[in-house]
């Protein structure tokens, strides 16, 4: 079975899997405006900084050709300065959606001095992202898993990796990261299993990477977030593989809550940290982690779970009915202070093994505590 797909552009049309509804649930919904785009990626509806990055730029991209088409043109395509003006808080507006996410910031400006030349190159760009998305992810992922595959011995290992939250096809154009990282190893014949974590309060593990995994058949296990020390001490894990949503040039990196508490239990048992990310996530204009603006999604989400009724019922449709359940008291996500919610954390470099990019594999040199992305950058031209 193939993997679902978190974007579907058809000629004009762009179509997003609601991945609030997943896995129980697979439906696409249109999305026409730019509003439409802020909101999916705000509700996270849609989620994973790649896909984040592609559909806000896809969404500027649409309007754009609309307008190319209208009779008479609107007046932001009168000249170059007039479509900045336009195009400009049009982005600002996007990036507000989920702040910590970056690649949607590092989509370059085509240069030209003919205002519609200028969006007919950003359209052209935005139909080539999913496509280069994909790519990128297959080069990362072999760089990456071959890599691994060296350093723990070469030939004969069949190797156990655990993951955390949801880097897969449904966060990217295709393939994934840290889950295409997995996915290559098992194409490889050398993984023995992937562990995930369930990724509490959105449950991005339990929901997506499971559904995944089971989709491409590949040989898993879930975890409660709080019991990766335990799996460490009980089983023979070789590496933990995570995506990221922004790293900052010495290497310190922003994912899914939780990642940090896998990091720093993978210190203490000498277990390899690995980030896969595209080379789009590295912020080089950040010094370090604690200029990554970290979002805080809002008290309540902590407090929710939703899923498919147990035992299965069914509607008219044939669809599984779905709820929405309070776990605490209803004052706790009502009470100022009551949750602390954030929805990433910051591992620093010192915890990290590798930082593997579609360009390169960064490793810290002797005595360092932190990467040079800079340098790596630089190199890999």
């Amino acid at each position: 079975m193939d993997a679902l797909k978190s974007i579907k552009i058809s000629d004009d049309k762009i179509e997003i899997v609601n991945q609030l509804l997943l896995p129980h649930t697979i439906e696409y919904v249109a999305i026409d405006t730019i509003q439409q785009a802020h909101h999916a990626i705000k509700s996270m509806m849609i989620r994973g900084a790649p896909a984040i990055g592609a559909l806000a730029v896809l969404s500027v991209a649409t309007s754009l050709s609309a307008a190319i088409k209208a009779t008479p043109p609107p007046d932001f395509l009168a000249s170059p300065l007039a479509l900045e003006a336009y195009l400009v808080p049009e982005l600002d507006y996007l990036y507000t959606a989920r702040p910590t996410a970056v690649n949607l910031a590092q989509q370059k400006q085509p240069d030209s001095d003919a205002a519609i030349a200028i969006a007919k190159d950003l359209i052209a760009e935005a139909t080539l992202i999913g496509g280069e998305d994909k790519a990128q992810n297959i080069t990362m992922s072999k760089l990456g898993g071959d890599w691994l595959h060296k350093r723990i011995g070469g030939s004969g290992k069949y190797l156990n990796v655990l993951t955390v939250c949801n880097t897969g096809s449904l966060a990217t154009s295709g393939y994934g990261t840290a889950l295409g990282f997995i996915t290559y190893l098992h194409e490889q014949g050398l993984l023995e299993k992937a562990y995930y974590t369930q990724t509490a309060p959105y449950h991005q593990g339990s929901r997506l990477t499971a559904l995944e995994l089971h989709t491409l058949a590949i040989p898993s296990t879930m975890i409660c977030d709080t019991m990766v020390g335990s799996l460490f001490q009980h089983k023979p894990i070789h590496a933990v593989v995570v995506g990221a949503d922004r790293i900052a040039r010495n290497g310190d990196t922003a994912n899914k809550i939780g990642t940090y508490n896998a990091a720093v239990l993978a210190a203490r048992h000498k277990i390899a940290f690995i980030v896969v990310a595209p080379t789009s996530t590295v912020d080089l204009s950040i010094a370090d982690g604690s200029g990554i603006p970290i979002e805080h999604r809002p008290p309540l989400e902590a407090c929710l779970v939703r899923g498919a009724l147990h035992p299965p019922t069914y509607d008219a449709s044939g669809k599984k009915v779905q709820a929405q359940v309070l776990l605490t008291p209803s004052a706790v996500g009502e009470t100022e202070g009551g949750v602390y919610n954030p929805s990433f954390d910051v591992t620093p470099a010192e915890l990290i093994t590798a930082i593997v990019t579609e360009k390169y594999v960064a490793v810290k040199r002797d005595g360092e505590a932190s990467f040079d992305l800079v340098r790596e950058a630089k190199e890999a031209e």
